[in-house]
């Protein structure tokens, strides 16, 4: 426990803020997540059937590098949370951090029906997976959608 306040205060300024942030919005979902259907937290997502390349327009190096930090932060913050903070939560957090900061990404839905049905969510940003990243490619997409700075969850 001494271990991990000690690596918390050794973050930046900054750092210790997004990860504060990760870990309420983290608390949020989950809390979304056991309270309402799925559809009605992603309502202001557009929704594509199946699985679409999506190419984020205007992309650029910042936008990338803070996705890219943000999702790391998320991952991190999931690791000591009381609750469990699996795929799903982590995704829409991720979206929420990136919809504040005006960033696109792609959010995607997947499932695997090998031995028996699994689901699984991962993000992605310019080809980058920000959550998600383990096994994903054992999960066929079912849904993905597109989240797009400036509409509400």
């Amino acid at each position: 426990m001494q271990k991990r306040i000690h690596r918390f205060l050794n973050l930046s300024m900054p750092e210790k803020l997004l990860f504060m942030e990760a870990f309420y919005r983290l608390a949020v979902m989950k809390r979304a997540i056991d309270t309402k259907p799925l559809k009605e937290i992603t309502q202001g997502l557009h929704y594509h059937e199946g699985y679409i390349v999506h190419t984020i327009k205007n992309q650029n190096q910042y936008h990338k590098a803070t996705a890219v930090t943000i999702g790391n932060i998320i991952q991190k913050a999931s690791r000591h949370t009381p609750w469990q903070s699996a795929c799903l939560v982590q995704s829409l957090a991720l979206v929420e951090m990136l919809k504040k900061r005006s960033i696109p990404a792609m959010f995607y839905l997947g499932v695997n029906m090998a031995d028996e049905m699994k689901a699984h969510a991962w993000s992605i940003y310019d080809n980058e997976i920000l959550t998600g990243k383990n096994g994903y490619e054992k999960f066929t997409v079912v849904s993905s959608v597109e989240f797009v700075p400036g509409e509400e969850l």
